[in-house]
């Protein structure tokens, strides 16, 4: 029955090559998902720097800058139904997790890490039809339990309210838009020593991880801090000329 199930598998990806011939999200390459040069964008692991650090701005790493060709790339997973992408993505968020979790000191070989995705609004379930975060919680949790590591998916979040499209606010409109949106579910319970990293796809002002990490800092108690990780984060502006940026560490939440 294996061997059946894999000639199956097999055969449908033949089948949907010749329908849809598959090119390099990324940069367009006819034959790869992703081409090499492209894949190797999303093996940068750094710290997500927002350009105004939201007060309460988990510690968060990104696989990846959000330009050039990692963007269309995440966008033709996310916005364009490439539902194949899952997988190169997700290992580019283990990478994250992997990357942010070697900075928690305490954090040893053993140390259990449960991945916490941001639940999608309904409108972008509607218009989606698919919770492309959940997605890549799944892909990243199988690629660091193959490394290893004792990982795990939760559901802790919900969203409390309606949230507007947040195309074109500023950093503090952003806020705004999101105060109170997110309440842990209830009857959830997080051993204690588990370190909680939320994820998502991409981080832009810091403001949706903000605000989440602020629902779940609630229920730490004093344990670890909240982290985060991303698949990728957009560039940093450079300070203008007499302008002091924001500032080079992260802050950590209770």
């Amino acid at each position: 029955m294996r061997a059946v199930g894999e000639l199956a598998r097999a055969t449908a990806a033949a089948l949907t090559d010749l329908v849809l011939p598959r090119i390099c999200a990324g940069c367009g390459v006819p034959g790869v998902l992703l081409c090499r040069r492209c894949a190797g964008r999303f093996a940068q692991p750094h710290l997500a720097q927002p350009r105004r650090f939201p007060a309460g701005f988990p510690p968060t790493v990104a696989a990846a800058v959000y330009a050039g060709p990692v963007r269309p790339a995440v966008n033709a997973f996310k916005e364009h139904g490439r539902a194949e992408l899952a997988r190169p993505l997700g290992v580019a968020l283990a990478l994250a997790v992997a990357a942010v979790r070697a900075g928690v000191p305490e954090a040893g070989p053993g140390t259990p890490v449960l991945l916490v995705p941001l639940p999608a609004t309904r409108a972008a379930l509607r218009v989606r039809g698919r919770d492309h975060v959940a997605e890549l919680a799944r892909a990243a949790v199988a690629e660091l339990q193959s490394a290893g590591v004792p990982a795990a998916e939760a559901r802790l979040l919900r969203r409390t309210g309606r949230v507007l499209d947040s195309a074109g606010l500023s950093a503090a409109q952003r806020r705004a838009n999101l105060a109170g949106t997110f309440a842990v579910l209830t009857g959830r319970e997080v051993p204690r020593g588990t370190l909680l990293v939320l994820v998502d796809d991409v981080v832009t002002s810091g403001a949706t991880l903000t605000e989440a990490a602020a629902a779940l800092g609630g229920t730490r108690q004093g344990d670890t801090p909240v982290l985060a990780a991303v698949v990728a984060a957009t560039p940093r502006r450079a300070p203008e000329p007499g302008r002091a940026g924001p500032p080079a560490r992260t802050r950590r939440t209770g």
